[in-house]
């Protein structure tokens, strides 16, 4: 079940990411966590429920959640949706939206719910093996994030969701293969014909249905595309939209160009009066080493060909864009990859840079802002990897690979610079952050700007920055270079007086009047770091709810946009976790009204769940450079994390009766480990990350392993204590859960706003301050005597060897 779960989840990031755009991937582990706790809740207040037999309603059980596996994927890929107009407030349109957008949290949230009441079954009856049994959980999960990666590039999401439907098709007709009752053999003969049906589909993936994107993607090529694909980081698709050039859409949105080349260089001269030409007019001598990151198309490779460049490194980050290249339209493209001097290479572009010991006379960051999801399953939505490429950290490592004269560009649309040059101005303050850092005397004297007006996209600004100060020859170069691009402007040049605005307010202010211009300017436009890289976070969430009811523009991506989602799906998990996890006590309100230590054990719970996701998320940025593929870090620390908790959980059976003893103890290594995640662990992943990738990813686990292990006794602490204050435990577990779950849905958004707004340095001490409230509260309910409370129905107690219900007291064996 576990294991179905959270293959669920990981595909579904995936899919909503196509479908909506990367920032409403939020929802899923939200709605995940939601439905398995809902599931939870629904077992405590239903007497029906708590009459059948284990075996009955782990078998249907199962099968449910298959049906629903099918009948949620149908309705969410065809559901149409303009998720934009939500922001037009008032108008029916608005209305519309919202209630759609319900509608898909709806069934995404009972795709789960079958789950949650299957778990929470196996654990309320079996509370005495509760550490076996969230062992055994933890490791279902773990497992599925260990193979995750591998099935979206194989069989795409779409199929691996009907995949794990068929997983719960053919556990639930294991389950109830002998069962002789006529609800049995129903049971059984729609299950065959639903397993039947999701293994043809997994089978044949061409049958599955296409997913409509929303309506706000107005350009993806749907079935007009030539080449689609699904990979770790977004999907791609290949449009031939003119005869010399396919455009490349990155989750149903334009993301890059693969132009059609015959090999003959000396016919590309439509780079002479392209911006693309600046920065080897900058050089005095063409480069002799380049790296490109951001290759994708590889219409810079064919720039750099044209102006003489004798060896490019390109890195690309998605698998499938890179087949397209190398492999699939090889040809149309002029066998790029094959070129003398191109090495078009897979991987993370800050991570390759880091493994080189050669020295580049050109670093060309490639505007790669797609805005797509970086590949998120419980929290990998919670960073876009193409911020890390623009961190004061990376840009300090690009100047110490520059040769003597070499020169870092990077590239940005900006939607509308003369008023909000926003991109290019957080980068220039980053750029200038890092040569201080670097302690260089004038930050002035290496740093460039111009801008390229475009008609078919967003204006481009070209940033240049060099290690050593700009000579007057370069500055020279570097303005009649932009001379010679049809309506280029210089924007900020060493020594010269040009044009006035926010990026020259960055470069050219210092000290107090730099301050006072960050504090004033409508945008967060200062410089990021690694500990906080999220480079296209330019409103800050105060300003968004104090003008949360003003309209925006729809069209601007900057205009708070991904904010207001965030806040938006903020709510919508309030919404949704108080009306199907608390309100459902209602109906036991009396009996409920007499479980003890209610107060204390919910704070508990609450604080786990918290504390739980600040850790989860925050390991996983902080392994992503080492690992070289924000996938590979997600699936990595996920498998880690909830292997080792699942081991925790089970070697935490030995010291139940002594956890008031232990935990403090646990707190104690818990706070070592957080100093070492703080100090210790960049320089231990800087010092290890030539190593191959086998080796990074053992010593990842390693890294993990003791988090894991600490993490995982608390719930199983917690549990056990519970279900011995009260003689209800079936019911009292099931609210420690929904507490647990609460805030667990609310901290996988909450967790994202505070990285955004503090940092993760903060957000993990966070995590450090949760699990310190827990010792203390979980001191004042564990060891508490059993009390007699009012009991439900004759709720079955769990025969874990036969999956059948165990007599209760009285009745014959």
């Amino acid at each position: 079940m576990s294991f179905a779960a959270l293959l669920l989840e990981i595909s579904y990031t995936r899919v909503i990411s196509f479908k909506l755009y990367y920032y409403y991937t939020y929802l899923v582990i939200g709605l995940a966590l939601l439905g398995i706790g809902s599931g939870a809740v629904f077992v405590a207040v239903s007497a029906r429920l708590r009459a059948v037999s284990t075996k009955m309603i782990m078998g249907v059980g199962s099968l449910l959640a298959a049906a629903s596996v099918l009948l949620g994927f149908v309705v969410i890929a065809a559901l149409p949706i303009h998720t934009a107009l939500i922001w037009e407030y008032g108008t029916a349109a608005s209305y519309k939206n919202v209630a759609v957008l319900g509608l898909l949290c709806f069934m995404l949230f009972a795709t789960f719910l079958s789950i949650g009441v299957m778990i929470s079954t196996l654990f309320g009856r079996g509370a005495e093996r509760i550490d076996r049994l969230y062992f055994a959980d933890l490791i279902g999960a773990g497992l599925a994030c260990v193979v995750a990666v591998f099935l979206q590039s194989s069989l795409g999401p779409p199929a691996s969701i009907l995949l794990a439907g068929l997983i719960l098709a053919v556990t639930g007709l294991w389950i109830v293969r002998d069962e002789s009752t006529a609800e049995s053999t129903a049971a059984r003969a729609l299950g065959g014909i639903l397993a039947v049906g999701l293994a043809v589909l997994v089978a044949a993936p061409g049958l599955i249905p296409d997913i409509r994107t929303e309506d706000g993607k107005p350009e993806n090529p749907g079935d007009l595309a030539l080449e689609s694909g699904w990979g770790p980081v977004f999907r791609v698709d290949v449009e031939d939209t003119e005869p010399a050039v396919r455009l490349i859409y990155h989750d149903g949105l334009i993301g890059s160009g693969i132009y059609r080349f015959d090999g003959d260089l000396g016919a590309l001269t439509r780079f002479d009066d392209n911006f693309r030409r600046m920065p080897f007019d900058v050089l005095e001598a063409e480069p002799r080493n380049e790296l490109i990151i951001g290759a994708a198309g590889g219409h810079e490779i064919l720039a750099s060909l044209y102006f003489g460049a004798e060896s490019i490194d390109a890195v690309e980050l998605n698998p499938v864009t890179h087949k397209i290249v190398t492999d699939t339209m090889a040809d149309y493209s002029g066998n790029l990859a094959d070129q003398p001097g191109v090495s078009y290479v897979l991987g993370d572009g800050r991570s390759f840079l880091a493994r080189q010991d050669k020295r580049y006379d050109l670093i060309w960051f490639v505007a790669p802002d797609s805005y797509a999801a970086n590949n998120a399953a419980s929290s990998g939505a919670f960073v876009l990897s193409e911020s890390y490429l623009y961190t004061e950290e990376m840009i300090l490592d690009a100047l110490e690979h520059l040769s003597d004269d070499g020169i870092v560009v990077a590239q940005f649309g900006e939607f509308v610079f003369d008023e909000k040059p926003n991109r290019t101005a957080r980068y220039a303050a980053t750029a200038r952050s890092a040569l201080e850092e670097l302690g260089v005397d004038d930050h002035r004297d290496h740093l460039m700007v111009a801008t390229t007006p475009s008609e078919a996209v967003a204006p481009l600004s070209t940033i240049i920055v060099k290690r050593t100060p700009f000579t007057a020859d370069e500055v020279d170069r570097f303005l009649a270079s932009v001379a010679t691009v049809p309506s280029s402007v210089p924007q900020a040049a060493p020594n010269r007086v040009l044009a006035a605005g926010p990026v020259n307010q960055v470069i050219d202010l210092d000290g107090a009047e730099l301050a006072a211009f960050y504090d004033s300017y409508p945008y967060e436009v200062s410089a990021i770091t690694d500990d906080s890289p999220f480079f296209w976070h330019f409103t800050g969430f105060g300003d968004v709810l104090s003008n949360i009811f003003d309209p925006i523009d729809r069209r601007d991506p900057e205009d708070s946009v991904g904010e207001r989602v965030l806040l938006l799906l903020l709510g919508f998990s309030a919404i949704f976790a108080a009306v199907f996890l608390l309100l459902p006590f209602v109906a036991i309100r009396e009996a409920w009204r007499e479980l003890p230590a209610k107060r204390s054990s919910a704070l508990y719970f609450a604080t786990l769940g918290l504390g739980f996701m600040f850790f989860e998320i925050t390991m996983i940025q902080k392994l992503t450079l080492f690992l070289g593929f924000p996938t590979y870090s997600l699936t990595v620390t996920l498998a880690a994390i909830l292997i080792f908790t699942g081991i925790g959980a089970l070697l935490s059976g030995r010291f139940t009766d002594r956890s008031r003893s232990v935990t403090p103890a646990l707190w104690l290594i818990l706070a070592l480990l957080t100093g070492f995640y703080q100090w210790g662990l960049t320089p231990l992943t800087e010092a290890l990350l030539p190593q191959p990738l086998a080796v990074r990813i053992a010593v990842s686990f390693l890294v993990l392993a003791p988090l894991g292990l600490i993490l995982g006794a608390f719930m199983p602490f917690g549990l056990h204590a519970v279900a011995g204050l009260s003689s209800r435990s079936d019911e009292y577990v099931a609210w420690a859960w929904a507490i647990n779950g609460f805030f667990s849905v609310i901290g996988s958004v909450l967790t994202t706003i505070l990285s955004m707004t503090f940092g993760f340095r903060t957000v993990l001490f966070a995590g450090l301050t949760m699990y310190a409230f827990a010792v203390v509260i979980l001191r004042a309910f564990a060891g508490q005597p059993v009390a007699e409370t009012p009991a439900l129905p004759d709720p079955l107690e769990l025969d874990l060897d036969g999956l059948k219900p165990a007599p209760t007291a009285g009745s014959p064996a």
